[in-house]
């Protein structure tokens, strides 16, 4: 299918459009935090000012708080109750290409790990339009984990900004089927998609933040036991869990129940393996100490699930960097590991 157009004035009507058939959701400001939220008409002023929002669209797939089942106990016994029903169809609007990235990094853990009937049919239901990301935080680097902030690999369409005008691209069968359906594109130019080209080579040379991910992995590993290295840097931390909350990719989740009298229901809940209590077991807290906290975070993404499903837990979005009240620094840690050879020579 060739490449289509829309012209920015008509991306509200658009989406109206599109809300007839789907759940909406796109960036919006609530309480001055950018979040995801239900379209509910007007116009599409969150065009001039988002960037990305500071919750990632994962919890649009996997809520910070879900009803897992319901329980009544009467004199049969237990009686469990389907958990509350999800969106039939439902569309994402704007989502950027690194948080494209982390859903499918998701989907290895609630997939392919195991079978998650939660988080797969809120995916099954969904649809993903994607926005290029043409003005990139000074704390993204995302080019350094293989992914450009104009990417449609993983989304269902794609727009690309052109100025009064985005360059869309259906990827996948849902997109062609959702272009299909409106009267509010008409076909691109070979002007168009030159100034397309032109927007995505511009948003790649944004992103100035580099770390080398693909030498963090043999690093982490020789330096796993070296203690000082990872006292040192994550001494300002302060284990507030805002750096995993906020990460597109991270999946830690705790259970609980709740009951009243003979009823009640089993929720998860987002958890962080930057507290103290995550991994407390009845005789011993294996990471009591914050350094081996901060270590199991960084190992993880970029050792562990490496080796676990081949790609690394990172899309370089930037929001631990740019919302840690400490400024903490990812790419710092990565950047100063030590060296294979100076590992050996101080062993």
């Amino acid at each position: 299918m060739t490449a289509k157009k829309i012209a920015r004035r008509d991306i509200a009507d658009l989406l109206n459009e599109w809300s007839r058939e789907f759940g909406v959701f796109v960036p919006s400001r609530d309480e001055g935090v950018a979040k995801w939220a239900r379209w509910g008409g007007g116009d599409a002023g969150f065009l001039e000012w988002y960037r990305n929002t500071v919750v990632p669209p994962k919890a649009l797939f996997f809520p910070p708080l879900e009803e897992m089942f319901s329980f009544q106990k009467d004199g049969d016994g237990y009686h469990v109750g389907q958990p509350p029903p999800t969106e039939d169809r439902w569309l994402v609007f704007g989502i950027r290409p690194c948080d494209a990235r982390a859903l499918a990094v998701l989907a290895l853990t609630f997939k392919d790990g195991y079978q998650d009937p939660y988080y797969l049919a809120r995916r099954k239901n969904g649809v993903l339009v994607g926005l290029g990301c043409t003005r990139p935080y000074e704390s993204c680097f995302c080019t350094s984990l293989g992914i450009s902030p104009t990417d449609a690999a993983n989304v269902d369409l794609m727009l690309t900004d052109i100025g009064d005008d985005f360059l869309v691209e259906a990827v996948t069968d849902k997109g062609k089927e959702l272009l299909s359906k409106t009267s509010l594109v008409q076909a691109a130019t070979g002007a168009d998609e030159a100034r397309a080209e032109e927007a995505r080579e511009a948003a790649g040379a944004r992103v100035t933040r580099k770390v080398d991910s693909q030498g963090a992995h043999e690093k982490l590993r020789a330096g796993f036991e070296d203690k000082d290295f990872w006292e040192r840097v994550s001494a300002k931390c302060i284990s507030c869990g805002i750096c995993t909350f906020l990460c597109p990719t991270c999946y830690c989740f705790d259970i609980s129940d709740e009951l009243v009298k003979k009823q009640g229901a089993r929720f998860r809940s987002w958890d962080s393996c930057a507290f103290p209590l995550y991994t407390k077991m009845p005789v011993e807290n294996p990471r009591r100490e914050k350094w081996r906290r901060l270590r199991q975070k960084v190992c993880h993404k970029y050792e562990f699930y490496p080796d676990s499903f081949d790609v690394i837990a990172c899309t370089g979005c930037g929001r631990c960097i740019r919302l840690c009240p400490v400024n903490w620094d990812i790419t710092r840690v990565l950047s100063s590991l030590p060296a294979q050879e100076q590992l050996r020579l101080e062993r």
